[in-house]
């Protein structure tokens, strides 16, 4: 219990600290989202009813009431109207956060089995030239920008190969490039830090005792290093979750899909603060959850993580997280 409510507790401030962030740095932007779509002369409307359309968006209250009201408003589920379209910025985020959290939670499945493939392959390989290219790849893949990559990957396999189309796909096909252009730039540090960790791993006394007991590679790497491996992994894993939302930003622009991404965009054109507020708050308390669900699975994959008789997790020391658990398993006669 207590462990839930330390976690609550940094929870509130993570949240309230980017809230107070977001709010103030909106406000230092330069022009006005009500001006910018009302003040067009087509409109024909007089000063006197953009001063009502400012009261009524609560424009014309000094920073501090607007700050409380906004506040008050998000702790009772109310994050406003967007000034751009006048709809409820709760159902924006309702209505686009489905397709982002597709699309991101496949770019991480894809990013991890892309670190994976890179990390047992360089493990395994009995060849010195090929493992070292294979640990080059990770800088490659971390130096690609994503909206280069995005439209080399449209140019290569829609428009070059025709493999995959870019108008009228279906739902599958049309998730295939945006999902490769996330999980690329994203599975260079996962690979990067499971390559250090198996490193480690393998390095250690008790991996020396299962192979002179005569396992073979693959067997001392699947049985015997990847559980004592995968900890840092899965731990970046999830930090890294919030910036494959946060380039969803990039690839549904680029791709022309809706969702978080794209709701930003067009936020930030149209200077809408209510949903940048929105959009901002969403991804903290995701971050939040994230965080909160890897400290829970961590226990269950590092017995280490236990406090002793109590059950409740922790986090070890930064240096003792890779150190395997010295539980070698029985190898096979």
């Amino acid at each position: 219990m207590t462990f839930v409510l330390r976690r609550a507790g940094q929870a509130a401030i993570v949240l309230i600290a980017a809230f107070t962030a977001t709010f103030f740095l909106l406000q230092l932007l330069p022009g006005d989202a009500i001006l910018i779509k009302f003040s067009d002369p087509s409109l024909g409307l007089s000063p006197e009813q953009l001063d009502s359309i400012r009261a009524t968006y609560g424009a014309d209250l000094p920073w501090w009431e607007q700050y409380l009201h906004a506040g008050l408003g998000f702790l009772a589920g109310d994050f406003g109207y967007s000034t751009q379209f006048g709809t409820p910025v709760l159902t924006m985020l309702a209505e686009a956060l489905p397709q982002t959290l597709l699309l991101a939670s496949l770019g991480l499945v894809v990013a991890l089995l892309i670190a994976v493939l890179v990390a047992g392959l360089s493990s395994l390989s009995p060849f010195g030239w090929l493992r070292d290219g294979l640990r080059q790849v990770p800088g490659l893949f971390v130096a690609v920008p994503v909206f280069w990559l995005g439209i080399l990957l449209i140019q290569v396999f829609s428009f070059g190969l025709g493999w995959v189309p870019v108008v009228g796909a279906d739902p599958v096909s049309g998730l295939i490039l945006p999902v490769l252009t996330l999980a690329v730039p994203i599975s260079a540090p996962l690979a990067q830090v499971l390559v250090r960790a198996i490193d480690q791993v393998q390095a250690q006394p008790f991996i020396t005792v299962v192979r002179a007991k005569g396992a073979p590679p693959v067997w001392v790497l699947t049985r015997s290093v990847a559980r004592n491996a995968a900890l840092p992994v899965l731990t970046i894993a999830g930090v890294l979750f919030g910036e494959l939302v946060g380039g969803a930003v990039v690839t549904e622009t680029v791709f022309g899909r809706s969702g978080i991404g794209r709701l930003t965009e067009q936020a930030v054109a149209n200077q809408d603060i209510p949903v940048l507020q929105g959009v901002v708050l969403l991804s903290a308390l995701g971050f939040v959850i994230i965080s909160f669900a890897v400290d829970l699975v961590t226990p269950l994959i590092d017995p280490r993580q236990r406090r002793t008789g109590r059950g409740r997790a922790r986090r070890a020391p930064a240096a003792s997280r890779t150190v395997p658990s010295q539980n070698a398993q029985e190898v096979p006669a």
